[in-house]
């Protein structure tokens, strides 16, 4: 079966000569739940050049478009709960001494973390050991400009999905027996039973083609009117407003280029983000690979597939 790469996976390296770490240097930033956040020494940094440096921070501003796509790709819920989450820890009026607050600053930080609201590994959904009159209390206290809809339609469409176990229980579910794609919460499938999807990409394969593509790499598929359709990721598709910027940022980064090759390279994703054609995807992927000499290098696009229930 063909596999869909449809997680969104955005970094930036720095390659650097090695230097032995610093007694000193503290690792460990901060501990909560099962997680720890954790701080990384980048030795040689000071010694790359203005221009590389200039390169890594375009790269960089890039990377970042894509959070919240990532976010909305990993459950449709995602941005609604970060972003009243985080308006709630920035302006709502409540006793931010109490066992509450800090149970809701816990959760708060795996959203942030997992990228959602569920564990990056397990995919289980996070149960919050804050209450609900709290939860209900602290968004009512927020001003309503701060949020990113209206309350009461925030308090009714994300409450449930909060607090409720049952609601998205799992973001990738592998339970043999039921449907993946209706048991799993991640974005990238709509009213769409596993059966349907499975037979809409077998469909498309092309058991001649000596050079076959990733079918689904780059897109949600969704029923519409009874018919099943691709929403493609690119500047004048799904997440178009992101991925503009994604383009803004990598169009710098090929201006301060390190050579030749790693321009071309840029250029090449530049195009794949615009067109979304996955054979122009994969010709970048050849000119990545092609790159020796760079220093700094950078992984950008939908590539991971671990975050499909099907693979």
């Amino acid at each position: 079966m063909t596999k869909f790469f449809t997680l969104a996976m955005t970094a930036v390296l720095a390659c650097a000569c090695c230097h032995a770490p610093k007694e000193d240097f503290k690792y460990v930033d901060e501990r909560f739940a099962d997680m720890e956040i954790l701080h990384y020494e980048v030795p040689g940094f000071d010694e790359l050049s203005l221009q590389q440096k200039e390169l890594v921070y375009y790269l960089s501003e890039a990377a970042l478009w894509g959070r919240d796509i990532l976010f909305d790709q990993n459950c449709r819920y995602n941005l609604a709960i970060r972003k009243t989450m985080e308006a709630i820890y920035q302006y709502a009026d409540c006793d931010k001494t109490s066992e509450d607050w800090k149970q809701f600053e816990i959760y708060l930080k795996r959203v942030w973390v997992s990228n959602g609201i569920h564990h990056h590994y397990a995919t289980d959904k996070f149960i919050p050991a804050f209450s609900q009159d709290f939860f209900t209390a602290a968004l009512q206290s927020v001003p309503q400009d701060k949020l990113p809809a209206d309350k009461a339609a925030l308090l009714a469409e994300l409450t449930p999905v909060i607090f409720d176990a049952n609601i998205a229980a799992k973001r990738v579910n592998q339970k043999e027996g039921e449907d993946l794609l209706l048991t799993s919460a991640n974005n990238y499938y709509l009213n769409v039973s596993q059966k349907e999807a499975e037979d809409f990409y077998a469909a498309m394969i092309d058991a001649k083609d000596p050079q076959p593509i990733s079918y689904g790499l780059n897109s949600r598929l969704v029923k519409k009117n009874g018919q099943l359709v691709e929403e493609v990721w690119k500047v004048d598709g799904m997440y178009g407003a992101a991925i503009e910027k994604i383009v803004y940022w990598l169009e710098k980064a090929q201006g301060v280029a390190e050579n030749e090759t790693q321009a071309k390279t840029i250029a090449k994703l530049i195009e794949y983000y615009k067109n979304g054609n996955l054979r122009t995807f994969d010709e970048y992927n050849v000119l990545w690979v092609q790159d020796l000499q760079s220093q700094v290098d950078f992984v950008n696009g939908f590539i991971e597939n671990y975050g499909d229930p099907i693979g």
